[in-house]
């Protein structure tokens, strides 16, 4: 009969394992949730842009792919030369793009017929992106440029070399509008805010301002420097705060 009994006694004592390690978990959930309170500030932070991203392209036709290639790269080296005197560095200059694309002429339908197109040359096109660091050298650099052989281009980006102090006081602003906001909400409901349970961020980089666009390019080498401004780049960052609230 002992066996039978410590048997009894050992399942028994198992049994009752999972109910006591469920004891914590149990009082935990019997626990009331904490309060808290959430919000989102906002904070935005100015900075002068220091450097310009242009992209620059020279597009010529001619009647064979030769033809257009060489009187391409005729334009393209000027230009390239040019911009390193100005004092475009190597590391300033990349090739974007680059294509050699047949022309065709589409004759009109002959007795409702659709007629064959008709080969009428060739276009390559040599785009090269440049960024100039020296802002007061961008007007000239463009217009030169043109002078040289570019003729489609895209749009200027301003921009910031080393961006990190605008965004260390975006984040520091955001902070702040979020700390005045909860504390607005609290007192407003006749609670105290308490310690800070959780906190992100989302960072917004500022977007490119264009103001020159390739249908001024025919224009700009009439003049002696292209006008530009450079403005202000804005750095966005918005911050979520969740606080406990101190009944």
């Amino acid at each position: 009969m002992a066996p039978n009994y410590t048997k009894t006694a050992l399942l028994t004592a198992f049994l009752s394992l999972p109910l006591a390690a469920s004891a914590p978990l149990l009082a935990q959930e019997n626990r009331p949730r904490e309060a808290v309170i959430t919000v989102s500030g906002e904070g935005e932070s100015a900075l002068a842009p220091d450097m310009a991203v242009v992209n620059l392209a020279v597009v010529k036709q001619a009647k064979t792919a030769r033809e257009a290639l060489d009187e391409n790269n005729k334009a393209m080296s000027e230009v390239l030369a040019a911009l390193k005197k100005s004092g475009i560095a190597d590391r300033d200059l990349q090739t974007s793009g680059f294509s050699i694309q047949p022309q065709y002429n589409y004759p009109q339908p002959v007795d409702n017929q659709p007629q064959p197109p008709q080969l009428i040359g060739y276009q390559t096109s040599n785009s090269v992106t440049v960024r100039v660091r020296d802002l007061s050298k961008l007007g000239e650099i463009i217009d030169q440029s043109v002078t040289l052989g570019i003729n489609q281009g895209g749009d200027i980006q301003f921009t910031n070399d080393k961006p990190e102090a605008a965004l260390e006081a975006a984040r520091k602003n955001a902070v702040a509008n979020a700390i005045k906001k909860a504390k607005t909400l609290s007192e407003a409901a006749g609670v105290k805010v308490g310690r800070v349970v959780e906190i992100s961020e989302n960072v917004v980089r500022p977007m490119p301002q264009p103001v020159y666009r390739a249908a001024m390019m025919k224009e700009a080498s009439d003049v002696a420097a292209v006008p530009v401004q450079g403005g202000e780049n804005s750095y966005n960052v918005t911050v979520s705060m969740t606080f406990a609230i101190e009944q």
